[in-house]
């Protein structure tokens, strides 16, 4: 629901709050006060108003003027019940606002405030809260801590998270389950693993959310074995469960083993939700399974009266990395509302698997500046600011169509027209733009001079940038050898340095190299590079072959970047992916 302003919800004066209003008539003056109207309403009547037809902040603003007016909100039970309403259909400045004019505020009251802060967008300040209540004499209990340490997991603050969890402890609450449950869940939002597993390790009792807890924390974090191992340890699962373990193999670059354990839920008897198809159709995409595609979209037509932005978001992307725009063009037209998200999996579908000119007039239809000849109407579209993933799509269309002094006009508007800071993606898909209507040198130079567009970008970049350009553009793959063995020498067992070998083996169609490194992985046991099998990396070099008209459905830019994006430390261009860190193997 949308918050309100305090200052538009709350124009009149605090003390209003606890004083009742005094009616200065001739008419009033002369009754006796055994005459005077009573209130409309008795405290039961309040108490049953707040807590069952009280749905608005509308609503609550009705009822706070009838506590007002008949000086009931100096009762503590009704002062308290319109606290914890507030919390939930209000901002948390107004929320803070009704705290501070209640007399007697008391435990209740503080974890309300600290809940509201916990729920909203500053929840560093339900700790500053807490610890200034504790100045003032507050005593906590379990209730207390577990919105302030979920306020720290939003954050992803593990110091602060400590801090919160030695309070627990010191008053004697830490052993209480949900307490347990919450710190298990911040230390696995805030990456230290291994502390949320000694918390778990030592629970005398364990619930289904601490199961849950504990395996999406291994997912979080990459550990995809540990997080299984666990999976089949638990005494009950439940949709959460399945749907940690459906998104976690997801992210780890594993979609066929995320269908794996959907069909495992289906014949279960289980019906996933939302979140389970969403999962379920970006793999379906990610590894090209069109049949099942077809599945789990009938699935959704068959379970949803009605189907959903995301949902159909999620349908557009997969259709399109399954070949099939024509299809995801068909969803995104039904679609009832579209945002910036679902509009650049549409654009992105034409631009990287469909035809560049359709991704390039559905752009102009979205920032309003011309029309699309099929499909959606100007006069419809939103007008809409498009960000860097637009962007990627636009310039790689320009790649795959050869269309450089549009590629240019694109690159400038970027920066000068729409305000958006170019990344190594769009200087990526310059360069091999450059490259593909013969512009070589230019396309290398314009790789080494990241840094003159971009002051933060890293020295690793800046040499990763020019290695990758000198493998793609002249096949010179003799000086990022040289360097990637010896990192491998200094470093024999960092995966990361196997990994660039790996890459620039690829990326110069060395197969031979390739299949040796991945043998000298298996003698030094040290598992398996994310994307390091030879389908995945042949896509790589498939991808940065964008000069190539024959090939249907180039991926110049979405997979490459999901490759680098750990080493790059940038976003992915995946729409359906939310982390890098991923583990293919499309068993």
């Amino acid at each position: 629901m949308a918050r309100v302003s305090t200052r538009q919800r709350f124009p009149f004066r605090n003390t209003l709050l606890t004083r009742p209003v005094t009616i200065n008539t001739h008419t009033s003056s002369l009754l006796p006060e055994a005459k005077r109207r009573p209130s409309l309403f008795s405290p039961s009547q309040f108490e049953s108003l707040l807590q069952n037809s009280c749905r608005s902040a509308c609503h609550l603003l009705q009822i706070q003027a009838l506590l007002v007016t008949s000086s009931l909100f100096r009762n503590p039970f009704l002062a308290r019940t319109f606290l914890s309403r507030a919390s939930h259909l209000c901002d948390v400045a107004y929320t803070l606002l009704i705290f501070r004019n209640i007399n007697s505020s008391d435990t209740f009251c503080v974890n309300t405030v600290i809940h509201a802060y916990c729920n909203s967008r500053v929840p560093r300040e339900a700790v500053v809260f807490y610890f200034r209540s504790l100045m003032r004499g507050f005593f906590p209990n379990s209730y207390t801590f577990v919105p302030l340490v979920g306020s720290c997991a939003k954050m992803g603050c593990i110091d602060y998270g400590r801090k919160c969890h030695a309070q627990a402890t010191k008053n004697g609450v830490d052993s209480v389950l949900q307490v347990q449950n919450s710190l298990i869940h911040m230390y696995a939002c805030c990456r230290g693993i291994q502390d949320a597993r000694v918390l778990f390790d030592g629970m005398l009792s364990r619930d289904l959310v601490s199961w849950n807890s504990i395996v999406d924390g291994y997912m979080t974090v990459g550990e995809l074995n540990a997080a299984h191992q666990l999976f089949g340890e638990m005494p009950e699962r439940n949709l959460v469960t399945w749907n940690v373990m459906i998104s976690g193999y997801l992210k780890g670059r594993n979609p066929g083993y995320a269908m794996k354990l959907f069909r495992e839920m289906g014949r279960l008897g289980l019906r996933g939700n939302a979140r389970t198809m969403v999962c379920v159709a970006t793999a379906c995409g990610r590894s090209g399974r069109l049949k099942e595609g077809k599945s789990v979209h009938g699935s959704i037509v068959r379970m949803f009266v009605r189907s959903s932005l995301i949902l159909d978001t999620a349908l557009i992307d997969m259709y399109c990395k399954c070949r099939r725009v024509e299809v995801a063009q068909r969803v995104f037209e039904r679609m009832r509302e579209k945002n910036l998200v679902s509009w650049n999996a549409m654009i992105l579908g034409h631009c990287i698997h469909g035809s560049p000119e359709d991704g390039l007039s559905l752009f102009d239809v979205m920032v309003g500046m011309g029309k699309m000849e099929r499909g959606v109407e100007s006069d419809e579209s939103p007008t809409l600011l498009p960000d860097e993933v637009t962007f990627i799509g636009i310039l790689c269309a320009c790649a795959r169509a050869e269309m450089l002094a549009e590629g240019r006009s694109y690159f400038k508007q970027m920066t000068d027209v729409f305000g958006v800071k170019p990344n190594y993606g769009h200087f990526w898909c310059m360069a091999n733009l450059l490259a593909n209507v013969g512009l070589v040198d230019e396309a290398e130079e314009l790789l080494r001079s990241i840094a003159k567009f971009d002051g933060d970008v890293s020295c690793e970049s800046l040499l990763w940038a020019s290695l990758l350009g000198l493998c793609r553009f002249k096949r010179d793959v003799y000086l990022g050898e040289r360097i990637a063995k010896l990192l491998v020498d200094m470093d024999p067992k960092n995966l990361a340095c196997y990994q660039f070998l790996l890459i620039i083996y690829a990326v110069s169609a060395q197969w031979e190299n390739v299949s040796g490194v991945q043998k000298l992985l298996k003698e030094r046991r040290l598992g398996i590079i994310p994307g390091s099998s030879l389908v995945d990396l042949k896509n790589i070099v498939h991808n940065f072959k964008v000069s190539n008209k024959g090939q249907e459905g180039i991926e110049a830019v979405n997979l490459m970047m999901d490759e680098l994006a750990h080493r790059f430390r940038l976003p992915s261009f995946d729409l359906g992916q939310s982390s890098v860190g991923h583990k293919e193997n499309t068993s």
